[in-house]
């Protein structure tokens, strides 16, 4: 992949250096922060668009929730449970341990984590949040801690998997009218076209054609952490995870995709410019003295807001950020009634989260949906974050610790995906 990106001014290259000198040692640091690797999901949900064909049966999908007796106080929103040293060595806490170590969801927490999430839960609670986010006040909502339940191939895949993305593509996202869709080895060739994928973007606009390359970036995002996290093998009972070229090749390969592999990866440098522009548009809100990046741990709290910081000053040296002001900029009527449509569309896709049969792919799929809606919405609002005042909670633009830590996570997930790419291209040369 080299050369100039489609509808913007900026070349691979560029975004590769960028990403690996500057922001992904730093996004990784980041992300170790206590604000950022707790995310709190509902993976409960029923599916709203089809009947549940049933959740992947898998060790690697499947979600082992501690005993209730277990589950921190903070999770539990008051109640008095607490951990003991006798508890710590009961059978329940290692039938627990065991599941983490199957790369179950870990729903666990650190004992010095508990206290924390109740002055999170608190703090949130009295700042004047832009829209009240669905899973947070449900029962069913627990927090996760990301870094004990990384995103890699679970053996998830088949007719469920494809079902969640055909619908995406076939009845949410404008796509090029010769894109054929499904791109599904399980589905029948369309007649002689079946082996053949012309592309052209007649009658798309600027906005539709920005839509689909966000959804198929996402896509190829994600079709990359599972090939530099797949299941190699397993050897007496201990899994390993690690790059699988044969996967990526299936994936990627120009003659395996039928042209289509290497156009998905430019749509992934693509989303990764759209979320980077929504960082530097963000910083000014984070810059403002009001706003602290709360934990309960002062010390831990100013040097995660440091870094953040250090990040944003990053994304604002950049000098080839995607121009967004492109979009939209027609006739207001016209462009008011695209706009909503637009939102419309990503709503529906995020919903369709909720029916992935998975649980640590939901999890991670939600996650990054929610990342990249959060990207958009601050796109969409840079003169609410322009006319933010200084020492007071905003009423026009607000983000919740939930967008927050997703914004920060899915971009994470991309410029790790960035680097992963580059680490496939030599082993690639040294399997030639």
């Amino acid at each position: 992949l080299t050369g100039v990106l489609d509808d913007c001014l900026c070349d691979i290259e560029s975004i590769d250096d960028f990403n690996t000198f500057k922001i992904f040692p730093k996004i990784q640091k980041l992300q170790e922060r206590d604000y950022f690797r707790y995310y709190k999901v509902n993976l409960k949900r029923p599916c709203p668009f089809w009947a549940d064909d049933g959740h992947c049966s898998i060790k690697d999908c499947h979600v082992e929730p501690c005993p209730e007796s277990k589950i921190p106080v903070g999770i539990k929103a008051g109640s008095s449970n607490k951990y003991s040293k006798a508890a710590n060595n009961s059978k329940e806490l290692e039938d627990c341990e065991q599941a983490n170590k199957l790369g179950a969801v870990n729903s666990t927490l650190s004992n010095q984590s508990k206290e924390a999430f109740i002055d999170w839960a608190r703090y949130d609670d009295s700042q004047d949040h832009f829209c009240e986010l669905d899973d947070e006040r449900s029962p069913d909502a627990q927090y996760v801690d990301l870094l004990l339940n990384p995103e890699r191939y679970t053996g998830y895949k088949g007719p469920s998997a494809w079902r969640v993305w055909n619908s995406i593509y076939e009845e949410n996202c404008f796509k090029p009218r010769s894109v054929y869709r499904p791109l599904n080895p399980l589905a029948p060739s369309r007649g002689g076209l079946g082996s053949v994928c012309l592309f052209s973007w007649t009658g798309l606009c600027l906005e539709k054609r920005v839509f689909y390359k966000l959804i198929s970036g996402l896509h190829a995002s994600i079709n990359l952490h599972l090939c530099a996290n797949y299941l190699l093998e397993e050897t007496w009972g201990k899994p390993r995870w690690g790059p699988n070229v044969k996967e990526f090749t299936r994936r990627f390969d120009p003659i395996e995709t039928k042209g289509e592999g290497p156009r998905r990866l430019k749509n992934l440098y693509f989303l990764y410019l759209i979320e980077l522009r929504a960082l530097s548009k963000v910083a000014p809100y984070f810059e403002r003295s009001v706003v602290d990046l709360y934990t309960g741990n002062g010390h831990e709290d100013a040097e995660s807001k440091a870094l953040l910081l250090d990040i944003f000053k990053d994304t604002k040296s950049f000098h080839m950020h995607f121009d967004e002001k492109s979009m939209f900029a027609g006739d207001k009527k016209g462009a008011k009634s695209l706009k909503e449509e637009f939102r419309l569309h990503f709503k529906n896709i995020s919903r369709i989260m909720d029916c992935v049969g998975c649980d640590k792919c939901r999890l991670w799929g939600k996650l990054q949906t929610q990342g990249l809606g959060t990207a958009l919405k601050i796109l969409f609002s840079e003169k609410e974050i322009q006319s933010l005042p200084e020492n007071s909670p905003s009423k026009g633009f607000q983000l919740t610790r939930q967008e927050i830590v997703a914004l920060v996570n899915a971009f994470g997930r991309l410029s790790t995906s960035i680097k992963e790419l580059q680490n496939f291209k030599v082993l690639l040369q040294q399997t030639r």
